[in-house]
Formats: structure tokens, C-alpha cells, sequence
């Protein structure tokens, strides 16, 4: 009778684990496959737009020649300043000269056909200063500054026949296409009437801060 339970134990515990659910094995901790990546689609680059720049003719006109003429006003229009101009394709040109007191002003209306840029400007002078001091044995610039307006100051110490100069240079920006300079020089003794000359045609600029 023992035996026989014992069978049926056995058999009925079988039979239950024949009933179990099978466990999965574990799953893997790889991550997930990503899928293939497609190359970028090119965009057609659109040209930008260029900007032509709108042109006028170079040669001053009468108002220009007016312009050069009285900008100064009647700070130079005594007698000891003896004053001719000339006209070329590009600009208008004043000359003052003052042999009592050796000094010579000089002014330019030039006319960038085209417009101009502050680099431009930059670029003008940079290249210029040997041109426009070509008269004379040597130049330094001494000082050079530049108001919120445009409005440039160069100031130098030249030399000519063993005699020393001082020189201020004005750049202002009179439109869009115009840029007037204006160049006193004094000899270096005369120092004071160079800042009182400076003064007078340029009030509150005639000298770097």
C-alpha cells in the first residue's frame, strides 16, 4: 500500500511539472538595430543677388566748382591769399597761397563716380600720403582721428628745404559720391596761427583730441 502511494505521488508530481509554462531564456541586451541612414538630400544653392552700384558721370559739374570755391568762405579771401583752381576729369582742385607767411592751403572735391565706402576711404589715403607729399623731403604723421560724422583729421610734420611744416588734413564726407579735403600747411614757428586758421575753417575739430 505504501509503494503504491508513493507512485501516485511521484506520478502526480510529473504531472504537474508537465503543466508548468517554459521560461524564456533571457533576452538579449544588445540594443536595437538603428536603421540605415540616408545620405542628406542636396539643396540647390540660389545665388544671391548682386548689387550694382548706380554710376554717374565723372566730371564735375558747376556746382562742384561752387561747392570748392566757398567752402572756406571768407576765411581766405584777403589779399595775402592768392587763389587759382583747376578742374580735371574726376575732381576740382583750390590752391591758396600765402608768401608773407609761407603758407600754403589746398582743397580737393573729389568725385568717387561710383560711391564710396569708409574702407574706401581708407584705402584712398593710405596709398595717397606719397602723391600728395611728393613736394616735399619727408613726412610724418603725427596724429590722425576721426568724428562720429566722418569728419578725418590727419595731422603731420613735413620738411622741405631744410625748413619744417606743419600740416592738418580734413576729410569730410559731403554725399554720397563727394569727399572734400582740406589741407593747411605753416611753417612749424607758426604754430599758432596753423591752429587759429584751423579753428576758424573747421570749428571744434582743428586739432586730435
Amino acid at each position: 500500500m505504501k509503494k503504491q502511494l508513493f507512485l501516485f505521488l511521484a506520478v502526480a508530481i510529473i504531472i504537474s511539472s508537465c503543466g508548468k509554462p517554459v521560461v524564456a531564456p533571457p533576452t538579449s541586451t544588445l540594443p536595437p538595430p538603428t536603421a540605415t541612414a540616408f545620405p542628406p538630400t542636396k539643396t540647390a544653392e540660389i545665388p544671391l543677388p548682386t548689387v550694382t552700384p548706380v554710376c554717374i558721370p565723372p566730371e564735375p559739374t558747376q556746382r562742384d566748382i561752387d561747392r570748392a570755391l566757398s567752402f572756406t568762405g571768407e576765411t581766405l579771401e584777403n589779399s595775402e591769399w592768392e587763389k587759382n583752381y583747376t578742374i580735371a576729369e574726376n575732381r576740382v582742385s583750390v590752391t591758396w597761397l600765402n608768401n608773407p607767411l609761407g603758407a600754403v592751403a589746398y582743397l580737393e572735391t573729389l568725385i568717387f563716380f561710383c560711391g564710396y565706402e569708409e574702407p574706401d576711404l581708407n584705402n584712398y589715403y593710405e596709398e595717397s600720403w606719397g602723391t600728395i607729399f611728393q613736394n616735399y623731403e619727408s613726412y610724418e604723421l603725427v596724429d590722425e582721428c576721426k568724428r562720429n560724422d566722418g569728419l578725418r583729421l590727419y595731422e603731420f610734420k613735413t620738411q622741405n628745404q631744410g625748413f619744417e611744416y606743419g600740416v592738418k588734413y580734413w576729410v569730410q564726407n559731403d554725399t554720397d559720391t563727394r569727399v572734400i579735403s582740406m589741407m593747411l600747411v605753416f611753417p612749424f614757428e607758426s604754430k599758432l596761427l596753423l591752429d587759429e586758421y584751423s579753428s576758424m575753417l573747421f570749428p571744434g575739430y582743428s586739432t586730435c583730441p
